[in-house]
């Protein structure tokens, strides 16, 4: 299982990357991508949207099932990868690379506190 020692993750498989708090990118895991298998859909938050910690702001799709994607903290989203409305499949192959879906501006960076470095999350999933 990829699970880059450098990203944070919440319990629901989401990660961000914590290296730049006013454009933190953010993705699911590579557990995540595997649980849904063929990603053939994604509807992301639109740019200045402010979320809060907890809250869906995007909607997965696979041949699956439809899952929403929790944001890992609370922020204003300053960029989305518009690649993946037309490659969604490019969460499969990288989640952690091209496969990231948005990045947020952080309100609270103390939020990141409460989120599971790799080791943690490493155990989560076993």
């Amino acid at each position: 299982m990829n699970v880059p020692d450098h990203l944070l993750f919440l319990d629901s498989h989401e990660w961000i990357d914590p290296a730049d708090p006013a454009a933190a990118s953010v993705g699911i895991s590579d557990h995540a991508q595997e649980e849904l298998t063929d990603v053939v859909y994604l509807e992301l938050p639109a740019v200045g949207r402010v979320v809060t910690k907890g809250e869906p702001f995007a909607v997965i799709e696979s041949v699956k099932a439809a899952n929403d994607i929790y944001a890992p903290v609370s922020g204003e989203v300053v960029e989305v990868n518009e690649a993946l409305v037309e490659a969604p499949e490019s969460i499969n192959t990288d989640p952690y690379g091209v496969g990231w879906m948005a990045k947020l501006r952080l309100s609270d960076p103390s939020e990141l506190d409460s989120l599971l470095n790799a080791a943690s999350y490493r155990e989560h999933l076993s």
